[in-house]
This record gives structure tokens, sequence and C-alpha cells, in this order.
């Protein structure tokens, strides 16, 4: 069954306000710092070739990121850069599947801040690099591709927040051989992630 990865992510980011903001009533409110301002930070979580996080072939995503962001006209709006391992999830490719083993990207960001929580919507580029697979050779070097995604975020502090976010990414073109037939075609996965960042 297809997915539709743009109301995937939608769904992801309503489901997870309510488990972001849990409990937070057992701890000292944020003061009302706002969303302005530079902040670097770390992730980790799954990525897969298909939406289905029980699926094989996944494999352990971690990341680190850094960006700004600034409040225009009540919206949230700014931009990120992020490296990703990405644990050789294994996704499909004519003949088989080859290995996704790096990923960078950088990525737009438009938010609407809801008190201390952040719904956002992100969108950019992305370079990946492959691995060959078993019976499969992938292609040499990065390849780009585009990167499209929905994340909440939730204020701990004045200047530490947590978030969850959902990235789907097609890298388009992609060169692959298979018993030494050469075939081109384009190569999706989706990457499910949480994270804590630090603003100053």
């Amino acid at each position: 069954m297809s997915i539709n990865p743009f109301a995937a992510a939608l769904a992801i980011s309503l489901l997870a306000t309510p488990v972001l903001a849990a409990d937070l009533g057992s701890y000292d409110q944020p003061s009302a710092g706002g969303w302005d301002g530079a902040y670097v930070g770390a992730s980790g979580g799954m990525s897969s070739p298909n939406l289905n996080p029980f699926s094989g072939n996944k494999g352990l995503s971690v990341g680190a990121q850094a960006g700004y962001n600034t409040t225009v006209g009540g919206a949230v709006v700014g931009g990120e850069v992020e490296a990703s391992y990405l644990g050789d999830s294994r996704v499909k490719v004519e003949g088989g599947r080859i290995k996704e083993r790096h990923r960078l990207s950088a990525k737009g960001k438009v938010g609407a801040p809801i008190d201390q929580t952040l719904i956002y919507g992100t969108a950019g580029l992305a370079m990946t690099n492959f691995r060959d697979n078993g019976n499969v050779a992938g292609p040499d070097g990065w390849k780009p591709g585009y990167i499209l995604g929905a994340g909440v975020e939730q204020k701990l502090t004045s200047n530490v927040s947590a978030r969850v976010e959902y990235n789907y990414v097609i890298t388009n073109s992609v060169r692959t051989y298979s018993n030494g037939v050469g075939t081109t075609g384009n190569v999706r996965d989706h990457t499910l992630k949480a994270g804590l960042n630090v603003s100053f």
C-alpha cells in the first residue's frame, strides 16, 4: 500500500505533540525565551526504505545538527544543516538493494509556536553516500536528492528543547549494477528520530 509521505509527516507531528508535552507539570516551566537564535543539537532514530518501523532493512540513524531561528509575523522561520550516519540501511534498487551510509542535508524550516511547543515543516537538499550490498554495486561518491519533513519541538528549559522529526528523502537517478547489468532509478527512504537542541 502506498503511503503519502506528506500525510505521514503531519500525522507523526500531531501524534508526537502530547507525548512530548506529557508530565511537564512536574518540572519547572521554562522561561518565555521564544525560539529566536542559534542552536546546536544531536539526534538518533531509525532509517528505513519503508515507513513501517517494524519492517526489515532498517538502520540506526545518529547525527548532529545546527541551525538558526527567527520569528516573522508570528511564525518561526529558519534554516538547519545536519550530518547523519544511517547505519547501512538497505534501500531498494533494480536487482536488489544497496546500503545508505552517510547523509548531509541543508533544510529550511517554517513553524507555528504554541506556547512552549513548536510544530514545524522542513524542506531542502540532501547528499547521500551509498555502499555496495551483495551482488549490487552502488554509485561512487555522493548523490544529491531532496528532503522533506515535519516535526514537533518542546521547550524543557529556556535554552534546552526536545524534538521528534520525520524525514522523507528521495535521491534521483541513482546508477547501480547487478550481475553486470546497469540500471538507473530513484531511491527513497524514511527516517524517524528524536533529539535535543541547545540554543544560545
